[in-house]
């Protein structure tokens, strides 16, 4: 059975910074993609940023040049320096980790989710 665990998040005062980090257990098959998601009560989830197992990454402009996303598909970990946070951050971080499904589809997956509040 595949999890994920995110772990890191907290409350920091705006301009301060976090690392979330993400670790997967169990088996993942063509596993290619790790990456982060947010998400506001009473909104969509939100793409913040991927990385990819051919050393791509991508970012949403709303954290480009803050954030920055590391990821080690040996270990199926991905990690996310949040710096510069601003209020708007506010929200809970989702791990995701995309792999390939039987018939070769998209197949992703979800942790649990990790609240980041900043305030001041």
């Amino acid at each position: 059975q595949v999890q994920l665990v995110e772990s890191g998040g907290g409350l920091v005062r705006p301009g301060g910074s976090l690392r979330l980090s993400c670790v997967a257990s169990g088996k993942i098959g063509g596993l290619y993609a790790m990456g982060w998601y947010r998400q506001v009560v009473g909104r969509q989830r939100e793409f913040i940023a991927t990385s990819t197992n051919r050393d791509t990454t991508d970012y949403a402009d709303s954290v480009k040049g803050r954030f920055t996303i590391s990821g080690d598909f040996v270990n199926k970990t991905v990690y996310q320096q949040l710096n510069s946070l601003k209020l708007a951050d506010t929200a809970v971080y989702y791990c995701s980790a995309m792999g390939l499904g039987p018939n070769g589809t998209p197949r992703p997956y979800w942790g649990p989710g990790t609240q980041v509040t900043v305030s001041s």
